[in-house]
């Protein structure tokens, strides 16, 4: 069997609640907690992903090594409870972690299925990695593999180009009235999911600055932090106006919380440049009549719902392209990783073949002292053709995809070295 197991643990917004999500999250970057990982035993490579969404560790670890309890330490550090862990905690091994990683890079493990900015993501962390010597020839190869199944998946589906969330619908609303977007400044009022989901999609589209302005000020700090943006209070709200272009709200209050007249005054001192706002709270948080001022625009979710139904079922079947194609790629990548396994048996059964037939061909001919250089070159094709056509079989059952899975793949190897005599140590590590 391989010398080395891959696994990939850890949290996200399907498992993790964000209150524990931000205990985790590495918000001093990646130096010093990739600096730590190397005191961990049992780690060859390892490579570390943290954004708003996620906290995954991705390692190559001996095959007889258990670093499962030491990593759930490191990752949580005592942030939580250890008994509680678990119930957030997902544990994935060779296969089942290889197919993981090209879900999330092809954006299909996303709370936006699609989104772009998680690409980018894996990029950062990886150069991280790479550049504090943390990867190796398996994470390496397994890393710049997640990124060409995402850019198959981008170039043959059409998985990124519909709204299917009402985030996104909004998003794509202020790029019609817009445009580029990357000189726009985005204020986020509230800072829950929905303007978390926001916020990813407008940096996705480059936008210029990102603003939270929320009633726990130190939520907002936090969620601001994600995007490199800024944090304001909520009494702000109405000075911060001059200075945005885009406004999403999505706080929980009861009343409305921004009224046509104080819109109406800021829009004189912004020289009327256009003001665009998206309403998905519910109730809503803005003045319906703000539609009645000039270069002022106003959606609320009803108006975003509509879009986002009618492009729900394409990126739905979009998804199943795409899932098809990661299950694609991660048994090619399967195979090659359980081929390192096979490969060494393969070269032990043909180096001892050649040297019994090299022998064998040196003993005769050392008793035939008048055979020409001639038909020394044919005996010693010939004798190559032999083991070539006896070792034909042994290899291909140790290539085949009969016995398919690691399980079996140790079987085969097993078999194939008993039965040839094959001394552990013969160009293999040991399993």
């Amino acid at each position: 069997m391989p010398s080395e197991k891959i696994l990939l643990l850890g949290v996200n917004h399907k498992t993790t609640p964000v209150e524990i999500r931000e205990k985790i999250a590495l918000s001093g970057g990646y130096e010093e907690p990739l600096a730590a990982m190397k005191n961990i035993q049992g780690l060859r490579e390892y490579y570390l992903l943290s954004t708003c969404n996620r906290v995954e560790l991705l390692l190559v670890t001996e095959a007889e090594s258990n670093v499962e309890a030491a990593i759930v330490d490191f990752l949580f550090g005592g942030r939580v409870p250890r008994d509680e862990c678990p119930q957030y905690l997902y544990m994935l091994y060779d296969k089942e972690a290889v197919h993981h990683l090209f879900m999330v890079a092809a954006s299909l493990d996303s709370m936006v299925v699609g989104e772009a900015q998680i690409l980018g993501q894996l990029k950062e962390a990886y150069r991280y990695a790479a550049h504090f010597g943390c990867t190796g020839p398996l994470l390496n190869k397994l890393l710049h593999k997640s990124f060409s199944v995402a850019k198959r998946v981008r170039t043959e589906t059409a998985i990124g180009s519909s709204a299917v969330s009402i985030s996104y619908a909004a998003v794509q609303l202020a790029k019609k009235i817009f445009g580029n977007l990357e000189d726009k400044n985005v204020l986020l009022v509230g800072a829950g999911e929905m303007a978390e989901l926001a916020a990813e999609h407008l940096v996705g589209n480059g936008v210029g600055s990102v603003t939270v302005a929320n009633r726990t000020l130190a939520r907002a700090v936090d969620l601001a932090q994600c995007f490199k943006g800024k944090a304001v209070a909520m009494e702000e709200l109405v000075a911060q106006l001059e200075h945005v272009d885009i406004i999403i709200s999505s706080t929980g209050a009861t009343e409305i919380i921004l009224h046509k007249d104080e819109v109406k005054s800021v829009m004189r001192a912004r020289m009327n440049r256009p003001l665009f706002f998206i309403d998905i709270a519910v109730p809503r948080d803005l003045d319906p009549r703000l539609n009645e001022l000039d270069n002022v625009y106003l959606y609320d979710i009803d108006d975003l719902s509509s879009v986002v139904e009618v492009n729900k079922s394409e990126r739905d079947k979009e998804a199943v392209k795409a899932t098809r194609i990661v299950d694609e790629e991660t048994l090619k990548f399967e195979r090659w990783f359980l081929g390192l396994a096979v490969t060494p048996t393969i070269q032990a059964l043909k180096e001892k073949m050649d040297g019994i037939v090299q022998l064998e061909l040196d003993r005769t001919l050392a008793r035939m002292p008048d055979v020409t250089d001639a038909d020394r070159e044919n005996l010693s094709r010939m004798v190559t053709a032999i083991t070539a056509k006896i070792l034909h079989d042994p290899l291909m059952y140790l290539k085949s995809e009969s016995c398919a899975g690691r399980d079996n793949s140790d079987l085969k190897v097993t078999t194939v070295r008993e039965l040839f005599g094959l001394q552990k140590g013969d160009n293999e590590k040991p399993s």
